[in-house]
């Protein structure tokens, strides 16, 4: 069985889970199934304009303020959402994590 196999099939099984247990909470707002784009930043540009074709929907550039470039499409509440994430937001967001044991709240310092 192949990984796109499983995946599906896990999505039908927590579908029908969910409509057989009325009980179990749903998110209350939208939830996003995300694909991640790998290579190089104009490769990565170029796979999202591919599925973003393949979705029927235009994509959306924020790289230009440090964002992503991404394609979504909605199934109701429910998001397929392909993002880049070029090179120099991946690189800001590492420096930006290499701090990340240097600093404790003082509620965690006691």
């Amino acid at each position: 069985m192949t990984h796109r196999t499983e995946f599906i099939n896990g999505l039908h099984a927590l579908a029908d889970y969910l409509d057989t247990n009325p009980v179990m909470p749903v998110p209350p707002f939208q939830t996003e199934v995300l694909i991640h784009i790998r290579g190089t930043d104009d490769e990565q540009r170029a796979e999202v304009d591919r599925l973003a074709a393949l979705l029927g929907v235009s994509t959306v550039d924020r790289t230009d303020t440090g964002g992503h470039y991404t394609a979504t499409r909605a199934f109701g509440p429910v998001e397929y959402r392909c993002v880049a994430v070029p090179s120099a937001v991946r690189a800001a967001f590492n420096a930006g994590m290499s701090y990340a044991n240097s600093v404790i709240p003082d509620d965690e310092a006691a």
